[in-house]
């Protein structure tokens, strides 16, 4: 590590931290040569790779872009979508590989937004899971009424309005 002063080749760590979030660690540093104090943080670099074959680093930031279109017109804040985002961070960041394919970033972002949203969930999924007709999607909707019907006693999924009688309705009118 080079000081950032005086350009010297070595530093000495004084205190290493993790952050809050735990993805990163925060070192303080001196410098042997000048004596100056500095912070350096580092994480663990995360790479995707695309159907093209290139790789890119991992962003949160393209992951929000991907779930906000999903989530247009839904009754879904700004912080469920962050909260989803850094779930999906800590999904892939936990396959412990340095290098994943978009498609596997993509399923991972699958189950945080079923939780979320379903209607969401539909829309994002008939791309990632390259629904090709009408069956596609009632094959999904089946699945999604028999998982909830099996979780009895299980609130209505945020976003999904009570019925007259406070349950769940059948699905999309």
């Amino acid at each position: 590590m080079h000081c950032p002063f005086c350009r010297h080749s070595d530093s000495r760590v004084m205190d290493s931290r993790a952050t809050d979030d735990g993805s990163s660690i925060r070192r303080r540093r001196q410098c042997p040569e000048c004596g100056k104090r500095f912070t350096t943080v580092e994480t663990a670099a995360l790479s995707v790779v695309k159907r093209s074959g290139a790789a890119e680093p991992f962003s949160r930031a393209k992951v929000l872009v991907g779930v906000r279109k999903a989530c247009q017109g839904r009754p879904v804040t700004e912080d469920q979508l962050a909260l989803l985002a850094h779930k999906v961070e800590e999904t892939i960041r936990g396959l412990g590989q340095a290098e994943v394919d978009a498609h596997e970033v993509g399923l991972a972002i699958l189950e945080p937004l079923r939780c979320l949203d379903e209607v969401a969930y539909l829309r994002f999924a008939s791309v990632y899971q390259a629904f090709d007709s009408l069956e596609d999607f009632e094959q999904a909707i089946t699945l999604l009424r028999v998982e909830r019907d099996a979780g009895t006693g299980e609130e209505p999924a945020r976003g999904m309005p009570a019925g007259p009688e406070g349950d769940v309705p059948a699905g999309p009118s």
